[in-house]
């Protein structure tokens, strides 16, 4: 299966900001990568190198996808599926990543990055209104309830997360019991849930090219 091999910190400073692609190290200042070195990686320049409008697009395009750690062809897929929907397509777009079942587990704090979620996701240890799912792309819909498998909640995997993430907020769309390794999808997300700069519009333009 093909995947983004890149270290993580290094695309956090490739796209100038932090991606939380590393859990509990992106919280911190001591720890974090970028809070020590914001800059591109590679050898740097004293001349800053102003994007053209076609970088600046392809830059905003590439950020999104690994944020959500989604490569170009299910990428493109998704944009499609937007450009259908009604409403705005840049904000479409990123509803519609907002609801795939690896970002929803990360939301609600059954792990501690998307990354670690699309690993618990396709090891089969959750399940979505009793029936398990192994496919991170799975999208979600109002009123479905993501479990841990019974199997799997006494692993001491499941306690660490749990403890390493109770400090942070769900969002408004989703209700977490974290007692029980329970969530539900009480709405579909908004643009307001989006908790990372995002300039969708960008991505529109390119892709209307």
């Amino acid at each position: 299966m093909a995947r983004n091999t890149e270290a993580s910190c290094r695309q956090c400073r490739r796209e100038g900001c932090k991606l939380y692609l590393k859990g509990d190290r992106c919280y911190s200042k001591d720890k974090c990568a970028f809070e020590k070195r914001p800059t591109p990686p590679g050898p740097q320049s004293k001349r800053r190198t102003k994007l053209s409008e076609y970088g600046l697009q392809l830059r905003e395009k590439q950020k999104v996808k690994r944020l959500y750690g989604v490569l170009e062809k299910p990428f493109r897929h998704y944009f499609e599926l937007a450009e259908k929907r009604p409403g705005i397509t840049g904000e479409n777009l990123l509803m519609v990543l907002e609801e795939r079942l690896d970002n929803v587990v990360y939301r609600l704090g059954y792990a501690v990055s998307r990354k670690e979620a699309r690993q618990l996701v396709n090891h089969g240890h959750f399940t979505v209104n009793g029936k398990k799912v192994d496919i991170p792309s799975y999208r979600v819909k109002t009123g479905d309830v993501i479990e841990v498998r019974e199997s799997s909640r006494k692993s001491p995997k499941f306690k660490e997360i749990v403890e390493s993430t109770e400090s942070r907020a769900i969002v408004p769309w989703l209700s977490a019991d974290m007692e029980n390794l329970r969530g539900t999808v009480v709405n579909m997300p908004t643009r307001d849930d989006i908790d990372i700069e995002i300039a969708e519009h960008l991505i529109v333009e390119l892709y209307s090219k």
